[in-house]
């Protein structure tokens, strides 16, 4: 094993060791590498192997499948973060002559623009791309199997539509515009294209016989953005924590929220299994967590790179088989090891600086109707609605600077929030999308929609 652990408990360890070692036992895979992130870097590192020539394991190449589409999301919210395109846009307004060219660059990224989930055939990820040379080749004669954005449906061709829409707009190879705006800045130098040396080979594990058979290694062509490339534990660990972080040389924080926000129309089956598609990334609910990431797989390989934001912690784990280890399962129960073992420690409570009375003014209870709920402020400068007991709409509201708040989340996402003031400057109440909130329950003096019965609060009487 190699590792990097010393900042994690021994019986942390162990425990993280027993689970890959389930993993590639049960899963009956050739080798499995998996790595751990706290606070941005590594802090784990393991591998099982039966594979000579894997001892340096965390810099061995896996192929990582459709962890590429997350890269290929990368590069067009950078166009987009540029000014060259709108993610609103139609594909057509930059790479027409499509025929699916009405789908949006959103729906595209969130598998919501109604495209097929593959190539015509044959399966185009076990022969060569020269099979599919152009983008009619791509999508063939029945592109669109769903109406736009309608509901989420996979699609691997809508993600060889995203490469070449880079390629058109940066006027470069996909490979090329990866490498000098990713990989080089990132410091991804062991994430490639083509397999560098030392990397895995890939391997189907017989069903009913623990016996191999080697996976052809080919070259995906067009649809290259949608899985080609190959990387190594270490690299998906910086990876990961970029995607945490955020690299202004790369993508901001911000874009990369925007990234992991759910996108697409999911059915009832996708809402069962807790998992949504956002731009790029998946969201997926385990072990009472939300997990943020991507999981690939192509003949002779399984990954996954799965992050919770909530514990600052992310965990990687690649395989080289066709069938094996559930790659999303065995990361998410890495990241519960390390949450449940060693929870985050919270950050230092600090009061603010400065106090702004008109802010101040705000805080404390309001209601809606006979709703109870608590406007608080906190040192970052935002204030959170939330009901005082049991469930409710909750947000939280970052200023306008001009006396007004826009909700960030939840119900009250892009909603606005104004302190309605009287003639001698007093707040009289909030209005929250047309929801007037009063100090108390159906306040006489208020406009309370509808009004309030001059009687008064009695009993039944």
């Amino acid at each position: 094993m190699t590792t990097s652990e010393e900042a994690l408990l021994p019986g942390t360890r162990r425990a993280l060791l027993h689970r890959i070692a389930v993993a590639q036992s049960e899963g009956r895979t050739p080798s499995l590498v998996a790595a751990v992130v706290r606070g941005g870097r590594a802090v784990w590192t393991g591998a099982r192997t039966s594979v000579d020539g894997h001892a340096s394991a965390v810099n061995v190449q896996y192929r990582i499948g459709s962890i590429t589409k997350t890269f290929t999301a990368v590069l067009v919210l950078r166009l987009r973060d540029a000014g060259v395109l709108d993610l609103s846009d139609p594909l057509d307004k930059h790479l027409p002559g499509t025929r699916v060219g009405e789908a949006t660059i959103a729906e595209l990224l969130s598998h919501s623009g109604g495209l097929a989930a593959e190539t015509p055939g044959p399966w185009w990820e076990r022969t060569p791309g020269s099979l599919r040379p152009g983008l009619v080749d791509v999508l063939g004669e029945r592109p669109l199997v769903h109406p736009r954005g309608r509901r989420f449906h996979y699609s691997n061709p809508g993600y060889a539509l995203l490469g070449a829409l880079v390629e058109k707009l940066r006027g470069a190879p996909w490979e090329a515009v990866l490498r000098r705006e990713v990989l080089e800045p990132l410091g991804l130098h062991r994430t490639s294209v083509q397999p560098e040396a030392p990397y895995a080979g890939g391997w189907a594990v017989h069903p009913w016989a623990d016996v191999m058979l080697p996976e052809p290694l080919e070259h995906l062509g067009p649809m290259a953005p949608a899985g080609q490339l190959w990387s190594t534990a270490a690299d998906l660990v910086r990876f990961a924590a970029f995607l945490t972080r955020g690299d202004e040389r790369v993508l901001s924080a911000e874009s990369l929220r925007e990234m992991s926000t759910p996108a697409a129309p999911v059915g009832a089956a996708d809402v069962a299994d807790g998992y949504a598609y956002c731009l790029g990334l998946e969201l997926r609910h385990q072990h009472g967590r939300a997990l943020v990431g991507h999981t690939g797989s192509l003949p002779g390989f399984l990954a996954c790179l799965t992050i919770s934001v909530a514990d600052d912690v992310s965990a990687v784990v690649l395989t080289n088989c066709t069938s094996g280890p559930a790659p999303f399962t065995v990361a998410a129960d890495l990241v519960r090891i390390v949450a449940q073992a060693e929870p985050r420690i919270p950050a230092l409570w600090r009061p603010l600086r400065e106090a702004d009375p008109s802010v101040l003014e705000l805080v404390g209870p309001w209601y809606w109707g006979t709703y109870a709920f608590a406007l608080r402020h906190s040192a970052d400068g935002i204030v959170s609605l939330e009901p005082l007991a049991g469930t409710g709409r909750r947000s939280r509201f970052c200023s306008n600077g001009d006396g007004t708040w826009v909700g960030l989340e939840g119900y009250y996402a892009g909603e606005l929030l104004t302190p309605v003031r009287r003639p001698d400057g007093t707040v009289s109440h909030l209005d929250l999308g047309s929801f007037v909130f009063t100090r108390r329950p159906y306040e006489e003096e208020a406009p309370v929609p509808g009004g309030v019965d001059p009687e008064g609060w009695r009993g039944i009487g």
